[in-house]
């Protein structure tokens, strides 16, 4: 069974930085692609940047060159750093990770527990 864990969130005042991270933890799995989400009170979840395994990235539009999406493959890790954050970042932030689980033989799409971001002054 692979297990995600996020950490970094937390309170920052507009235009701070914060550093998210997602480890995935298991046995006999592969990880594919891995990608930060997030979603506000009442909206809708909201893809924010994705990571391939060749480390081609992409972001979602709003977030014009503010964050940079990471991972660490001999941790199991993405990262995502957010700098210049606004308060309309404030959202939960989740990781979804595609892996493949081997011993199961099945490709599966997980998300972490998700890690709470406030922009406020």
């Amino acid at each position: 069974q692979v297990q995600l864990v996020e950490s970094g969130g937390g309170l920052v005042q507009p235009g701070g930085s914060l550093r998210l991270s997602c480890a995935a933890s298991g046995s006999r799995f592969s990880i594919a692609a891995m990608a930060w989400y997030r979603q506000a009170p009442g909206k809708e979840r909201e893809r924010v940047a994705g990571i391939t395994s060749g480390g081609t990235t992409n972001y979602a539009d709003f977030v014009e060159g503010r964050f940079t999406i990471a991972r660490d493959n001999a941790k199991n890790t993405v990262h995502l750093q957010m700098n210049s954050l606004k308060p309309e970042d404030t959202a939960g932030y989740y990781c979804n990770v595609a892996l493949i689980d081997h011993g199961l033989g099945v490709s599966v799409s997980k998300w972490g527990q998700g890690t709470q971001v406030t922009v406020s002054s």
